[in-house]
């Protein structure tokens, strides 16, 4: 009966400002432990089948009422680890041959002497980002914690830590964002040498994963309630190219333009459909189908949008990361989030991206 003591006591605070059963109504802190591992943070959601808790580290926490154990309240008011907290939580995981290097928003654990290889280039991506939305019309927010990477230093090392964060990893993959756990895990697949190719591959997925992240921080998606996947990689790939994560260095459209995306895109046109864009908002059933296929067409409607009417797209991401805490959204609130922005003329809407994308150089 232990579930009942934790969610009577979750009620009773709840009824202290109150807030509507189930929801956290203010950012107090509670301490329990959860097969034998303590957590400190805030109660965001509860019922009787599952507490979905955000911790002092950043991470979301899912857990039965009936594993906590030792709960109580700690704090009124919800408090992250400091970035001198979080270095030490980090050193600790990874042991003495790495080092924490801090930037503006960003801490980014690495092997020893590496600092200026790694640490620079994710607060430049960070602050890319930032500007790419801010002058498009999308109010940011600041994140509320230390942005975290882990750099491993080879392959061995990074799948071994992936797999400790419980998200194991195949061969092609050389980095991932966690929204759970709000961490980038990357490794450096040339080993720190000045192989051109080995290093362009991973800032390639450095840019994508690192541009997830602060997505995920700064409002554009919400991490309570996670957008459709067609949003989430239209941004990240979005972000691929030199002009939009570099643009004072390339500041045409057609710097702008994913060569790679845009091809793969073009290979779609002969089949092309409208029903796809369809099928593509109000599900995420192509990206298990055809991956490739996905990627592409997410990238080539998220250019469309965002290029031809920005603050129409600004709209819609704010109607997507606008969502309660862990709500399931539906195929028909993805329809209705979209055509209530861009319409529902479906071949219309095809004609003119087709046109759109033919047309680029």
């Amino acid at each position: 009966m232990r579930y009942l003591l934790v969610l009577f006591i979750l009620f009773s605070f709840a009824a202290d400002t109150q807030s509507a059963m189930g929801v956290s109504p203010s950012e107090w802190m509670v301490q329990l432990s959860v097969d034998g591992e303590p957590i400190e943070g805030w109660p965001l959601v509860w019922d009787t089948r599952s507490v979905h808790l955000l911790a002092r580290d950043g991470s979301l926490r899912d857990f039965a009422p009936e594993a906590a154990k030792d709960f109580r309240k700690t704090a009124d008011v919800f408090r992250s680890y400091t970035p001198s907290e979080f270095r030490a939580v980090l050193l600790r995981e990874l042991g003495q041959s790495y080092e924490v290097s801090g930037t503006g928003h960003y801490l980014v654990a690495h092997p020893r002497g590496q600092r200026d290889r790694w640490a620079q280039r994710f607060e430049d991506l960070y602050r890319a980002l930032v500007h790419y939305f801010s002058v498009r019309g999308f109010q940011l927010g600041e994140p509320r914690f230390p942005l975290v990477a882990v750099v491993g230093r080879n392959r061995q090392e990074f799948a071994r830590y992936s797999a400790n964060q419980g998200s194991p990893v195949n061969s092609g993959v050389l980095g991932w964002y966690s929204w759970q756990s709000n961490r980038i895990l990357i490794y450096d697949a040339d080993g720190g040498s000045s192989s051109r190719d080995n290093w362009e591959e991973t800032a390639a997925t450095l840019i994508h994963e690192a541009t997830h992240q602060t997505a995920f921080n700064t409002g554009i998606h919400s991490r309570y309630a996670v957008p459709p996947v067609w949003v989430a990689e239209g941004v990240a790939t979005l972000f691929e190219a030199p002009g939009v994560y570099n643009s004072r260095f390339h500041p045409s459209r057609s710097d702008r333009i994913n060569r790679g995306r845009l091809r793969q895109f073009q290979q779609l046109v002969p089949q092309h459909r409208p029903e796809l864009i369809r099928d593509l908002v109000a599900s995420d059933r192509l990206f298990r189908a055809s991956p490739a296929a996905a990627y592409a067409e997410a990238w080539a409607l998220t250019f469309y949008l965002v290029e031809t009417d920005a603050r129409k797209y600004a709209a819609y991401l704010g109607r997507t990361a606008g969502y309660p805490a862990f709500h399931e959204i539906a195929a028909e609130e993805r329809l209705a989030d979209f055509t209530t922005v861009f319409g529902d003329d479906w071949r219309m809407l095809e004609a003119k991206l087709l046109r759109f994308l033919g047309s680029v150089k």
